[in-house]
């Protein structure tokens, strides 16, 4: 653990997929490939290399340029499009791989009984919508004070205004009043530190090598699971008072 700021905290923010999510490698061709084959079975194969190379694409983006992406526009640039068959099979596939991890639900609850304020900020291509829905079904809707999906601001993490939308989403004017949870080094804990905010590295993801940014954050602490963050936020609170 690094030196840690004396500021008093208002804020956690927390990455989602890797962090509050459970981390599950995927075949990224596997998935499409299904899913392709209920626009049209003869072309599957082609149509699901053209989704794959599509995605990887603005993950690219993201990663190289800190620019957001949509489902749609994955769809659009593989010219591709899904039928109302094929995105219920895309919400299937992937349903497995947005579960949370066990301690997600106690650890946010006893943040927030220590008068802190809960946000979530998510490099994703799905819709609010979507990310609602899944929140709502695992009952962690209600525990947040706002969130930010990058599918609906122009940046993803590292840019700095991720970051500050995060923030600004769950009413927090400081960045060094926030800490920012994550599962990478690049996106999360360098890109909080560089707007002024605290950095906890939550190290659960076999992050694929094209995803990995060009800097790494030292973070101000690392956990390895959610709930070691309740002892931690609480002494970093008396340590600053």
């Amino acid at each position: 653990m690094t030196n840690v700021k004396s500021e008093p905290i208002e804020a956690v923010l927390f990455d989602w997929g890797g962090t509050l999510a459970t981390w599950h490698d995927i075949d990224l061709y596997d998935v499409w490939r299904s899913i392709a084959a209920l626009v049209d079975e003869h072309r599957a194969d082609e149509l699901a290399a053209r989704l794959v190379k599509a995605e990887s694409s603005v993950w690219a983006r993201s990663r190289d340029e800190h620019l957001s992406s949509t489902l749609e526009e994955v769809c659009l640039l593989a010219e591709v499009e899904l039928t109302p068959a094929a995105l219920t099979e895309y919400d299937l596939r992937w349903h497995p791989h947005t579960e949370l991890e066990p301690d997600a639900v106690e650890t946010l609850t006893s943040l927030r009984q220590q008068g802190l304020k809960i946000g979530v900020l998510s490099n994703t291509i799905w819709s609010r919508r979507r990310h609602e829905e899944i929140f709502a079904r695992d009952g962690v809707l209600e525990l947040l004070d706002g969130a930010v999906y990058t599918s609906e601001v122009p940046w993803t993490k590292p840019h700095p205004e991720a970051f500050l939308a995060a923030m600004k989403a769950v009413g927090v004017t400081d960045p060094a009043s926030c800490v920012f949870v994550g599962d990478r080094l690049f996106d999360d804990v360098w890109g909080a530190q560089n707007v002024g905010m605290r950095a906890v590295h939550i190290p659960h993801s076999n992050i694929p090598t094209a995803q990995l940014g060009p800097l790494e954050g030292a973070p101000e602490a690392t956990v390895e699971r959610l709930a070691e963050l309740v002892p931690l936020i609480k002494s970093w609170q008396v340590s600053s008072a």
